[in-house]
């Protein structure tokens, strides 16, 4: 199955002007989600260390396991230990943009963290509720304590719904955590959100509520928010409007144009890239979608069906002579809307009992070098993926240059060597625009364009539709999890 999807990922690539040996040189082993599974584990294998230490990885998602995966690869004797409460941490999350869509259902995404974990690493099935940096220990939920020699963090996000008047019930809650009381809040209210996996089973649910009324001749609103903190994937709420667009456009012209269709940023961009953000604007444009920017979701009355946000601007205030320049004033006018079509991308922060930790950082996240990905405060601690205190990195496609990052340096520092090993602030985002059509925007620290192939990044294509839809997900199960891609 796997092979026949290379197929004709590689047609699609010859149609474009490139050879699949073009491609692999031009992303090289990191391009993984090329390779077939012989390919794979024919990748040229690194020199094992001789090194002898005890490593603890905090979180055994995407980040926690690949890392294992990578460090038990390069390591002669490894003692990993690895610390997660959730059995199904490894759950394939981009593909919850797909259960919101219609395209894939829970059961597609949802795997067993047992099936991923490496060979000879230790499982402990608990949470970390206890940080003790100077003694480098941890303490788990059921009150036992850990020690290392190495630490590494890579527990994910909290989806933080409680900032949201409203919805202060739902609290904190994971996104591959089954939730009874999201469930039973959203369900018939006509909002919801893909950032969890019951969420997204339910945003398909109102979206196809919502299509059967525009089909019917009814005028619907739809918007789509996005919030005032930084979030995992930051492309997934404009994604699940672009599908939305597409499905309602299946049905007929006459659905499309009964739903008003508006995505409220809390940014004063469209895209933190300008190339891409002018791609985005012009494809907005082009399909009859709105937006408006510098709009915070802060409150939901889901009986009502009502959405509020914090509308903020700036102007000048008083003139200073010695800096010459005007103070600049903040002001702000709620924005009442009602909706019959809801998307939520929620406020996200670290955990409390990480973020607000020794090992945390006056914002939360976990402060770290962001090129080397060490702690700022503590050597022998690292963090990467969603919970690392970078200025990007939210991603899978990040994950999968950080986590060789932190193996090379954590290697080399046990080793007492330099830490060579650096991370430029990659980061993939396919912008999913319609069915059958992707943008893949690839950035770094430049924020600039960065792609991986000599083509326009900025334009919408089928090639990238089937690397999202076919590839990326036996990448990330074959490649990524396996310490290899």
């Amino acid at each position: 199955m796997y092979d026949n999807q290379l197929t004709v990922l590689e047609d699609e690539l010859k149609r474009s002007g490139l050879s699949r040996r073009e491609a692999l040189k031009l992303l090289g082993v990191g391009g993984a989600f090329f390779l077939t599974n012989d390919e794979l584990n024919a990748t040229t294998k690194l020199e094992a260390s001789d090194v002898k230490a005890k490593i603890v990885i905090v979180g055994g998602g995407l980040a926690g396991i690949s890392t294992a995966a990578r460090l038990t690869g390069r390591l002669s004797n490894p003692d990993i230990t690895i610390i997660e409460p959730n059995p199904k941490s490894v759950t394939y999350q981009p593909g919850n943009t797909f259960i919101g869509a219609g395209i894939y259902t829970k059961e597609d995404v949802l795997y067993e963290t047992k099936d991923f974990l490496p060979k000879g690493v230790n499982f402990i099935a608990q949470k970390a509720v206890e940080f003790d940096p100077t003694n480098n220990n941890l303490t788990l939920s059921n009150g036992e304590k850990i020690s290392y020699d190495y630490l590494i963090v890579t527990a994910g996000v909290v989806l933080d719904f409680a900032k949201i008047k409203g919805l202060e019930e739902i609290g904190d809650i994971y996104t591959a955590k089954d939730s009874e009381k999201l469930n039973s809040i959203f369900r018939n209210s006509g909002a919801s959100s893909i950032y969890n996996v019951d969420g997204a089973v339910i945003t398909w649910e109102n979206m196809q509520k919502t299509i059967e009324e525009a089909k019917n001749g009814k005028k619907q609103t739809a918007i789509f928010s996005h919030p005032n903190t930084a979030i995992k994937c930051g492309g997934a709420p404009k994604k699940i409007m672009y599908l939305m667009n597409s499905r309602l456009n299946e049905v007929s012209k006459q659905a499309r144009e009964n739903v008003d269709m508006t995505f409220y940023a809390n940014s004063s961009k469209m895209f933190s890239v300008k190339e891409y953000e002018e791609a985005i604007i012009k494809q907005y444009k082009a399909r009859n979608m709105n937006y408006n920017l510098n709009h915070n979701l802060i409150e939901v009355n889901l009986k009502e069906k009502t959405a509020i946000f914090d509308n903020f601007w700036e102007e000048k205030g008083e003139y200073d002579p010695d800096i010459e320049e005007y103070t600049m004033i903040k002001k702000h006018k709620f924005v009442e809307v009602a909706y019959d079509f809801l998307h939520i991308a929620p406020p996200m922060k670290a955990a409390p009992e990480i973020g607000d930790s020794e090992i945390g950082s006056a914002k939360g996240w976990v402060p770290v070098n962001k090129e080397t990905l060490q702690h700022v405060k503590y050597p022998n601690i690292f963090s990467l993926g969603d919970i690392a205190a970078v200025p990007l990195g939210k991603t899978g496609g990040s994950v999968r240059k950080q986590y060789k990052v932190v193996v090379d340096n954590l290697i080399s520092l046990i080793e007492g060597k330099e830490l060579e090993a650096k991370y430029g602030g990659y980061t993939v985002c396919p912008i999913i625009t319609d069915i059958g059509k992707v943008m893949l925007a690839e950035f770094d620290y430049t924020m600039k364009p960065t792609p991986s192939f000599p083509l326009d990044p900025t334009q919408e294509r089928y090639i990238w539709w089937l690397l999202k839809y076919y590839i990326l997900k036996p990448m990330t199960q074959y490649g990524m999890l396996s310490g290899k891609a």
